[in-house]
Order: structure tokens, then sequence, then C-alpha cells
């Protein structure tokens, strides 16, 4: 498993095409807040919910500055299906071969229904304005995330 990133470290940069092929980069992200979460798989219950639950509190953390940018392993084709089904309007990445997944540690074993796997640990990070990692959640709930994380960032 990766190293897990702690406040204060520097985020690791990346570009991924989003659910169009666009590249889209940390990079041009810089100067605006940054929640990047790490989900497993587009179109599964979990995973619906968590992005459903980011689309509703869209407004809320763009208007405190903050972009909201999903990655998960799944295809480009596969993550326009699941933004235009559940109605998403921020940029979901796709990172296939896992390998921004690993630098931000989102990436190794974990339990799933009493079993250890290896693949996506549901994860988000803030990053900020300046490229660093302001809030790094690991393991965390699809359901209530995004609520705890308004909470936390006083939104």
């Amino acid at each position: 498993m990766s190293e897990r990133l702690q406040p204060g470290d520097d985020a690791p940069v990346f570009e991924l095409p989003d659910a169009d092929g666009k590249p889209v980069s940390l990079e041009s992200l810089r100067g605006r807040r940054v929640v990047l979460y790490f989900y497993p798989a587009a179109m599964t219950p979990g995973c619906t919910k968590e992005s459903v639950d980011f689309q509703g509190s869209l407004a809320d953390l763009e208007a405190a500055g903050a972009t909201v940018v999903g990655i998960s392993p799944d295809k480009p084709a596969k993550l326009a299906k699941f933004r235009e089904k559940e109605g998403l309007t921020f940029p979901l990445l796709s990172d296939p071969d896992a390998e921004v997944l690993k630098a931000y540690g989102a990436f190794g074993e974990k339990k799933l229904y009493g079993k250890t796997v290896v693949g996506v640990i549901r994860s988000t990070f803030v990053i900020t304005p300046e490229g660093k990692i302001e809030s790094a959640y690991y393991n965390v709930k699809a359901t209530g995330h995004v609520d705890r994380l308004r909470r936390e960032l006083a939104l």
C-alpha cells in the first residue's frame, strides 16, 4: 500500500482524462481549494450516493471557493454515462492504471464484506490553493461523508 498523505504534504500532481477524454491537471486548478475524492466504481450504489451528495453540496462548496473533482479507475465512456445518468456537473477523471490513486494512498488492501481485497480505498482530500494537503480522509463511508466534510470545513 502507498504512503498515506498528511496535512502539509505536497499534493501529488496529476493529469488525467475527464469523462469527455479531455486532460485535467491539478496544476490547472491551482489557486482554488480542491476537494478531490476517490471512489471505487461509477454506477454502484455507494459511489452513486457519494457523488450525488457532492453534487447536492456543489453550490455551497463552490461558493466557499472549492472545486470538486472525482477520480475512479473507470474509463471515460463509463464516467460520461455516470455523469449523464446522475446529472453530475463537476469533473470525473479516469485513472485506469491507478497511478494517481496510489500516489494519494487511495489504493491498496482493504476489507470488503469481511475479506481482504486490493482496490480503491474510498478517500477524500482537501487541497489548498497552493497545492498542499489541507485534510486527508481515508476509508470514508459513502453515506454521510459529504455532510461530515461540510461540517469540518464549516460550510
